[in-house]
């Protein structure tokens, strides 16, 4: 399992080992030993799926506030997609950046998504399903959003249609307006 940082602190690249033989193939999709090896101490608590029968479904941007902030291990079992982390940490230098990634059934990447990054992800076909670990239980009251076509943010999505959104991604902040009680250094 190779482990890759990228340009945000923190926001790793997951590119499993995939051994095939003449049945087909295995992977090993997470090992705490390895993540603690790269130092990430992560536990996590709940496995979530979602599908999306339509191509540019968009979901996102999404993240839950401190104290009940969710790091994410996001993949593609079924299609591809094209995920996205935004750090919203006030006061990182990387505060309102974004990194997209192609996570697909064929390539087997994983994106790590520390708390402190809203997540989102495009599909970039029909019929995608997506699963996710996260770290901390799913909280309501501490479900936010951002919107996904924030200009300060300026997210260049790989597909030119009118996303299909849910009424929640629609009706989401700018970032600038968003709740958020993320500190770079403090919460994370």
């Amino acid at each position: 399992m190779n482990i890759i940082k990228t340009k945000l602190d923190g926001v790793v690249v997951v590119e499993p080992k995939v051994f095939g033989d003449h049945r087909g193939w295995f992977m090993e999709t997470y090992n705490e030993q390895m993540f603690k090896e790269a130092g990430s101490d992560i536990t996590f608590v709940q496995d979530n799926q979602s599908f999306s029968a339509t191509k540019g479904t968009l979901r996102g941007l999404h993240y839950q506030m401190s104290p009940k902030a969710q790091t994410k291990l996001v993949r593609c079992t079924r299609g591809s997609i094209f995920d996205v982390a935004v750090d919203i940490r006030k006061g990182s230098p990387t505060y309102g950046e974004w990194l997209g990634i192609e996570l697909s059934a064929e390539n087997n990447k994983q994106l790590l998504i520390p708390e402190g990054f809203a997540h989102g992800f495009m599909t970039l076909m029909d019929d995608v399903e997506v699963q996710y670990k996260v770290d901390e239980l799913y909280s309501p009251e501490n479900d936010r959003g951002i919107i996904w076509s924030d200009p300060e943010i300026g997210v260049e999505w790989p597909i030119d249609i009118k996303p299909v959104l849910s009424t929640k991604d629609e009706k989401a902040p700018l970032l600038k307006d968003a709740d958020n009680n993320f500190v770079f250094g403090e919460n994370v």
